[in-house]
């Protein structure tokens, strides 16, 4: 199992020199990785999750996993929508929109089933360390964090959780959706100056080498 790396925050007074990418979010969003992180919170739910719960979930562990790691588990477009910050490829596959490789989505997630989601066969998790191999020890850890604190909450409380000033990086887009740029997440994580400037830059060069590897 892959160890993911950390990136080390450095320390300025200023903001100097960020380069901006609001309009394009470095293409990073690896569907395996997605579906698996979604077969955690399911298997740790017994098998089935409202899919709002499930998403506020998955969003609030890439967060968490962008603030602690400058790394994303899923790489996905965060964007503001009515019931909070969503994923948005993440949101289309839960909907059954879009799935791409026989062994993400669809391989471990059953279709939508009115408003919730289930692990397609149960007995495919005998533990996540040992069947869920394209998550990192790092990211278990995270999913773990975050299942601890907000496993209990039901779907609604998570909402009001989002929209209470904890995830600032949201904006009410009424009644639309609206992009939320990956610097304003960062920032809303903690990172500024330097070591934004940094992070952003070595998503970017992840992105470009995932488009060279096709």
């Amino acid at each position: 199992m892959a160890v993911q790396q950390s990136i080390f925050r450095t320390h300025t007074e200023t903001d100097t020199a960020l380069i901006e990418m609001t309009h394009s979010y470095p293409t990073l969003f690896n569907e395996k990785r997605t579906a698996q992180a979604a077969a955690y919170f399911l298997h740790r739910a017994g098998g089935r999750l409202p899919l709002l719960k499930l998403m506020k979930l998955m969003y609030l562990a890439e967060r968490e996993s962008l603030r602690a790691y400058g790394e994303p588990i899923c790489g996905d477009k965060p964007v503001s929508m009515p019931n909070g910050p969503v994923l948005s490829r993440t949101y289309e596959l839960m909907n059954g929109w879009g799935s791409q490789d026989e062994r993400g989505w669809n391989a471990w997630i059953e279709d939508r089933a009115g408003h919730d989601l289930a692990l397609r066969d149960a007995s495919m998790i005998r533990s996540p360390e040992m069947d869920l191999l394209e998550l990192s020890d790092g990211d278990l850890e995270i999913l773990d964090k975050v299942w601890a604190e907000f496993g209990h909450m039901g779907k609604f409380d998570l909402v009001a959780y989002t929209h209470s000033g904890a995830c600032p990086e949201w904006e009410d887009p009424r009644g639309s959706s609206r992009p939320i740029p990956p610097s304003k997440l960062l920032r809303a994580v903690g990172y500024e100056g330097e070591a934004l400037r940094s992070v952003m830059e070595h998503l970017s060069e992840r992105a470009r080498l995932n488009v060279s590897l096709g």
